[in-house]
Parts: structure tokens; sequence; C-alpha cells
């Protein structure tokens, strides 16, 4: 099978870390978010992955390349005009190779630990033509909802509404027939959430929903991009992309100073005497004064935090400078 990641998105609720590179390129657990995404189909025998590029789109292929390191092949798509979900998957389907029945695609800003081959086998076993992962929420009032029924077989979607429905949401990982693909209009803005899907409900086509809620996140914030990155750190959710070293080689922290709580250090890092850093991101060539506490917070590149600064969830900045 092959699969598309969706990772055109601008990051605007990451800003300003994503003033200069796409959300799906900033660091987690020290390789670029996509990279564990990649990986993880990788490790399940994909083989070609699309990505659906947008903002910045140059930066993917510099830095992936024909992704051959990572044990795959990969193409680029750049959508130029926003497109919506449905209309950026037609768009990348045109670097799909042909003959696949069925093909799996991925928000590119989702961190997921669900098992995506029971998934596949669950689309093919019943002649599905789209298969959505689910997971269920406490409160899904800040999401859309997915009520399933016998089979688990879908009976609706949801738009955000003050009393859910179901607790029962869209997780960002779809079993896709190739023909429902070929069927969204090319070139055409189209929501695969609030039309695609809605049309082959309609249509009365088999859509099912499978709940799988091993761990899940959705790395659209600051507070969540950083625990993406302490859980893949600490072990709670694994990943084929994290070698296990928390702390760049390059890094020079000082024999006094504390680094821990899953925090992950880029090249170059300067960590300075008695400084206490915890469960945060901190990119490349960032200084940290000495005597200065950070905690549960994402430093830019470069950014240069003063000696006895105190930090807490806080996001600073390529280049900022924090007294």
């Amino acid at each position: 099978m092959q699969a598309i990641l969706l990772v055109g998105g601008q990051g605007t609720r990451l800003r300003p870390l994503t003033l200069t590179t796409p959300k799906p390129m900033l660091p987690v657990a020290g390789v670029p978010f996509v990279t564990h995404q990649i990986a993880r189909l990788a490790a399940a025998g994909f083989d070609h992955i699309v990505l659906a590029t947008s903002y910045r789109a140059e930066v993917f292929a510099a830095h992936f390349g024909d992704g051959a390191p990572l044990g795959v092949r990969l193409s680029y798509v750049v959508e130029h005009e926003p497109l919506g979900t449905g209309g950026a998957i037609r768009n990348a389907a045109a670097a799909l190779d042909p003959g696949d029945d069925s093909v799996v695609v991925q928000n590119g800003d989702v961190l997921s630990g669900h098992d995506l081959d029971a998934q596949v086998a669950r689309h093919r076993e019943a002649g599905a033509v789209a298969t959505l992962h689910l997971v269920t929420v406490e409160d899904a009032r800040a999401f859309g909802c997915v009520p399933t029924g016998a089979g688990g077989r879908v009976l609706a979607f949801h738009e955000k509404m003050p009393e859910p429905v179901s607790q029962q949401i869209n997780a960002g990982c779809y079993v896709l027939d190739r023909s429902v693909i070929d069927a969204i209009p090319a070139g055409m803005v189209v929501s695969v959430e609030r039309e695609t899907f809605q049309a082959l409900l309609a249509a009365g086509a088999t859509v099912l929903g499978v709940v799988d809620n091993s761990y899940w996140l959705d790395v659209g914030t600051p507070a969540a991009y950083v625990q993406a990155s302490v859980d893949i750190v600490t072990g709670v959710v694994g990943s084929p992309a994290y070698d296990g070293i928390a702390v760049d080689p390059t890094a020079v922290v000082d024999p006094s100073a504390s680094v821990g709580g899953g925090t992950a250090v880029g090249p170059g890092v300067t960590v300075g005497a008695g400084a206490v850093v915890t469960s945060s991101v901190v990119q490349r060539g960032v200084r940290i004064g000495a005597g200065a506490v950070v905690t549960r917070s994402a430093l830019g590149a470069g950014a240069v935090i003063g000696d006895g600064a105190v930090l807490t969830d806080a996001v600073v900045a390529d280049g900022a400078s924090v007294p």
C-alpha cells in the first residue's frame, strides 16, 4: 500500500516557531516531527509515501530527498492554493503509483500509537470504501464527533456541538479506496470530513470507524508539541525514528547543570552551570545561561536564555533573547 501525508498546514497555533519552519518539520525528540510518521509507515511495510506540501514546501524535499535513508520512496506534491483536506488528497493522488486499491491518508500533525495494520485489515475484510481511526475523549465539544453502529459502521459526522452525541472523534488517519479519491473534483476546494464522507454516507456506502484508544495526540499547540517530544523521549509512545539519544553529542552541558524529564537537546546547544532544564524542547544552537530554569518550554533555534532566567510553559522564537 501507499500513503499520503498531509503536511501543508501553516501551523499558526505554533507561532512564532513556525514563522520559518513548517510545523511537521519542527524537531521532536531530535528529528523533524514528520520523520516519526514516515518511520512508522515504513515499519508497517509502506514503501511509497506522498507528502502533500504547501507552506515552505521546498524544506521537505531538501531535508528528506528521495526517502532512501528512511527505507521508503518519497514523492512531493505542492498545493499552490488552499484546497481543503479533500482537495489536498486529490491533488496528492497525482503522484500515487497505479494499481493499489486503497491508500492510507494521515494528517501531518498527529502523533499516534494506534494499530495501523489492524485498521487496514478491517477495511479490507469489511469491503469498506473508507475506514477511519477514531478515539474516545472525555470532552468532545472541541471536536467533530463520529458515532458508530453495528460492526463499527459510521452513522454520521457531526460538527462541534455543545452537547456531543458521541465521545468518539475523528483521529485523522483514513484508509480510502482509490475510487473515493478519484471522485473528489480536481483543483476544487473540498473538505473530506464535511463533504466527501458525508456524500459517502448519503449514498449508502460502507464507511467504518475503528476505535483504538492507544496513544494519540494532536500536535497543534505549543504545549502539545512539547508533550509529543517528551512522550517519545520518555517512552510513553514508541517511535522507530527515535534513536534513544535525547541530548545531541555536540551539545555542551555543564556538569553542574540538570537536563531531564524527557528534554530533547539539539546540536550546538550550551547549558550553563547550575541550569535546570525539564520536559522541554531545546532546538539547535540555543544558549542557556548559568542558573536558568526552563520547564515545559520550547526554545527556538539560536535562542539565548540569560543567566538566572526562569521560563515555564514558554515559547521562545528562533534567535530571540530572554534576559
